[in-house]
């Protein structure tokens, strides 16, 4: 086995970055025809890999089958469909209207792609978070280095591998390894870096990208959380609470439900009901289920039994909390009534643990979400009171809003996906990736007519009156100011 020097010895960034560049500057990405080409490619590497790729998933995850081929391949494949449909028209220049100051002529917005761009993906969907920023960075034009994450390292090891096989690689490319792979990524020059994980290695990536002024986009988390109004279908509402907390990677998920609030009087229901049908998904014995992915590793399986251990916190679980340390399975776990300041309410939680929180009206619930002092990847409401769902749109700032479900608003190509403030910065899916790694260029044509001698000295009164009319636009004050002109020099 090769040493840890050698294994960095063979790793070059520099090259890497300087052979993509290389490729950049020749135009090979430019035409519409490589795009296409590259996402078809992407299409075909997944049709005839899925079980590889639904094995890697469970190796790494114990992910069920239906969410490693819904919400990992078959979105991958939804982005790949729609960029290869819509592309041509995206990368169309935009018509853009002149006004009197350069008349006559003509302006347009010129989509064009920046150059060599780096992502940087998670482990908790290490297929979809992976390549479905790649693929926008493909359809805007660009070059591409995907670094995905090591915690998940057969899927880490099989997207290196199909790349290779299916991809053009000259000009996209897959780096696996751990930090020192990462650092020495994150030194190299880019035109755009999109990195999905923490706040704290986003700042490292942010600190790390600002020597170059590159741009960055950062895909986050945050502690999401769930409003649940009374006088609502129950079992409908309980269901797509526990579809996007366990049914979602076990609670790991950057979207996922993070803790519940919902009226004192209601909470009864609201627990009963989700006692209820979390049996009738996962069993009398959850632990034993299929159907929930395990905890990622032991380091992550240790941080939530902390959570759930600590003194003012462990007392408060009224469903679950069994734990299998040898196989990394916790079952899904209701509190009720967990103090603010415990550690399960100041950390994002990231895994099956569900805190509810009571309030006194659900009004009250905007409170509690915005004295946080931080905004969410995504906020869910629960209700039928229009009044209510007005406010929660107004009230609450968050990267994402869902009304009467959860998560699924990241199946929607034509809503962008991603956070404000601590939940991340930019966004992408459907046209909003192909945006994120494109350039608005501005263009405008002018003839040698139609000169206008009055920005040229010298100047007089006259001229200034003519060039604020102009700027104004006013044709009363235009012709105001050329009688007024004219009346002075006769």
């Amino acid at each position: 086995m090769a040493s840890e020097g050698e294994k960095k010895a063979v790793f070059d960034a520099e090259s890497v970055v300087k052979e993509l560049r290389a490729s950049f500057a020749a135009g090979t990405t430019k035409s519409y025809e490589w795009r296409s080409t590259q996402l078809n490619a992407m299409l075909k590497m997944m049709e005839e890999n899925e079980p590889l790729i639904i094995a890697a998933l469970r190796d790494d995850l114990s992910k069920p089958e239906l969410e490693s081929s819904i919400y990992e391949i078959a979105m991958v494949k939804s982005s790949c469909r729609m960029a290869l449909k819509k592309m041509k028209q995206w990368m169309m220049p935009e018509k853009a209207k002149t006004s009197l100051i350069t008349f006559p002529s003509s302006a347009e917005i010129v989509p064009e792609p920046l150059g060599v761009v780096l992502v940087i993906s998670a482990w908790n969907y290490p297929f979809l978070l992976s390549l479905d920023p790649v693929v926008g960075a493909i359809a805007a034009g660009n070059a591409v280095v995907l670094k995905p994450s090591e915690i998940s390292p057969a899927t880490s090891s099989l997207l290196a591998r199909l790349a290779a096989d299916y991809l053009d690689h000259s000009c996209i490319k897959v780096i696996e390894g751990a930090v020192p792979e990462t650092a020495a990524l994150l030194e190299q020059k880019w035109d755009k870096i999109l990195y999905t994980g923490n706040g704290r290695i986003a700042r490292t990536v942010m600190a790390a990208a600002a020597k170059h002024l590159t741009p960055v986009v950062l895909e986050l988390g945050g502690k999401c959380p769930v409003i649940v109004d009374s006088d609502i279908n129950l079992q409908v509402a309980t269901r797509r609470i526990i579809a996007g907390k366990w049914g979602c990677n076990n609670g790991q998920a950057c979207v996922s439900p993070d803790y519940i609030i919902t009226p004192k009087n209601y909470a009864q229901k609201l627990i009963d009901s989700l006692k209820c049908e979390l049996e009738r998904f996962y069993g009398k014995n959850p632990l034993e289920s299929k159907d929930l992915s395990r905890i990622v590793n032991s380091s992550h399986f240790a941080r939530l039994s902390k959570l759930l251990d600590e003194d003012k916190v462990s007392s408060k679980i009224i469903h679950g909390g069994e734990r299998d340390k040898a196989n990394l399975k916790i079952a899904p776990t209701i509190l009720l009534d967990v103090p603010q300041d415990s550690l399960i309410m100041t950390e994002e939680i990231f895994g099956p643990l569900l805190p509810i929180i009571l309030v006194d009206k659900v009004e009250d619930s905007f409170d509690v979400i915005n004295s946080s002092g931080t905004r969410p990847l995504a906020a869910y409401l629960f209700t039928n009171d229009k009044k209510l769902k007005k406010k929660f749109i107004a009230t609450v700032s968050a990267g994402g809003l869902v009304v009467n479900d959860t998560t699924v608003h990241l199946a929607e190509p034509t809503l962008p996906f991603g956070g404000v403030g601590d939940s991340g910065t930019g966004a992408y899916h459907g046209k909003f990736s192909f945006d994120t790694f494109s350039h608005k260029k501005a263009v405008l044509c002018r003839g040698f007519a139609g000169d206008a001698f009055v920005r040229y000295p010298p100047y007089s009164r006259g001229k200034i009156r003519l060039l604020k009319a102009l700027f104004d636009g006013s044709f009363l004050g235009i012709i105001r100011a050329l009688i007024g002109w004219s009346n002075s020099k006769s």
